[in-house]
């Protein structure tokens, strides 16, 4: 359903040129819900603004539900009409909501509606059946000032909806939400997706977003997409640092005699005895250093730091024995795996920092983050209107 190849983004000054995206390839299966994760400047707001071409990508391809969206932006800054109505199809909701303070709840919902043409009675019930969809019916004539903050992204949920897109694309939309009201839009997007089919792509910084709602997740870096997968099997596998970002465990490494274990616990592993299981039947102490239990997609997962006395040497068979049990089993000082202390793996990109080229590219696409929202409403409100 979308689809980049080798997405670059480079801003541009008179004295250096920052990029933002570099080489960025993924791909959205139809029906998912896909998240982007990173930490403040790996680039996943630009990557986001490009997916509908808010912001034109320097090279690469973006293709959604088909359509190259890319072959269509022009030359231009201003976007032609092929583009627009491709726009249509592509819904957006917002960090900030970008609600328009002097027209009420269905005012703003109908306001895509109105740039795509639809008569005042059409518009009407439209907003009025979004509404209902999202909760809101009782709040129509209501305006933003009177809402919460999570009423307010149900209307921005309500008003992205409008033009009946496939696509769905959600810029931080629970970031400035409490925790209780971020789980119920996490579970309104949740039910969209099942309900209408919708492909869902978001972007977060928040590990619980990923745990809770996606399917699939990438995770970015420096303006790379640094590893990408189903959420279930990225789990599954070792060294992946997407899993140690969404199941950190705590505790220490062993000390000079001991090894230190690390244990998921996934599918028909996650309620089994196994940890006891293996003390009974190689007569071993095990100390469990650090443990995590969640939900991911409706199944529970797990992770444990475990240590066991001597080398690893001496404990080929214990380690044998937890691999056949299913579980994925992985050696932190063997593998070097990131923050327990030691290097990334092999041909690993190192952690993101906290500032430099990409930090800067995305306080370069930030500038304009408060204006999308009339941008994008209904596919571009000011060129719809102008079209």
């Amino acid at each position: 359903m979308i689809t980049t190849t080798d997405l670059t983004k480079v801003y541009r000054s008179r004295d250096r040129e920052v990029t933002a995206l570099d080489g960025v390839s993924l791909h959205v299966r139809p029906g998912e819900v896909f998240g982007v994760i990173g930490r403040s400047g790996a680039g996943k707001s630009t990557l986001i603004r490009c997916l509908n071409l808010l912001e034109r990508p320097t090279s690469g391809t973006v293709t959604v539900d088909g359509v190259d969206l890319t072959a269509l932006g022009g030359r231009g800054h201003r976007a032609r009409r092929p583009l627009r109505q491709a726009r249509a199809r592509i819904g957006m909701i917002f960090q900030h909501f970008n609600l328009l303070s002097s027209r009420t709840v269905k005012g703003n919902v109908e306001l895509p509606l109105e740039i795509l043409g639809l008569g005042r009675r059409e518009r009407s019930r439209k907003a009025l059946e979004l509404l209902d969809l999202v909760g809101l019916a009782d709040k129509a004539k209501a305006y933003p000032a009177q809402l919460s903050g999570g009423q307010k992204q149900r209307v921005g949920i309500a008003r992205a909806l409008a033009g009946d897109p496939k696509v769905l694309l959600s810029d931080e939309a629970t970031s400035a939400l409490d925790p209780e009201t971020t789980r119920s839009v996490l579970g309104l997007l949740r039910d969209l997706n099942r309900q209408l089919g919708l492909t869902i792509l978001l972007i977060t910084h928040e590990m619980d977003v990923v745990k809770t709602v996606c399917d699939s997740a990438a995770l970015m870096a420096e303006g790379r997409i640094v590893e990408s997968g189903a959420v279930s099997e990225l789990l599954a596998t070792p060294g992946s640092r997407l899993a140690h970002e969404l199941f950190p465990v705590g505790g220490p490494q062993g000390a000079a005699g001991r090894t230190t274990v690390d244990l998921t616990f996934h599918g028909a592993t996650a309620g089994d005895p196994v940890v006891s299981r293996l003390a009974r039947t190689h007569g071993i102490d095990v100390s469990i250093v650090g443990a995590a239990l969640d939900t991911v997609g409706g199944h529970q997962v797990g992770r444990m730091r475990i240590e066991l006395p001597g080398t690893f040497e001496d404990n080929v068979l214990a380690i044998g024995f937890l691999r056949e049990q299913g579980l994925t089993v992985e050696l932190p000082a063997q593998a070097g795996l990131p923050g327990q202390g030691a290097p990334p793996p092999d041909g690993a990109p190192p952690p993101p920092p906290a500032s430099g080229r990409t930090a800067a590219a995305g306080r370069a696409g930030e500038a304009g983050e408060a204006g999308e929202g009339a941008e994008t409403v209904g596919a571009e409100g000011a060129e719809g209107g102008a079209a």
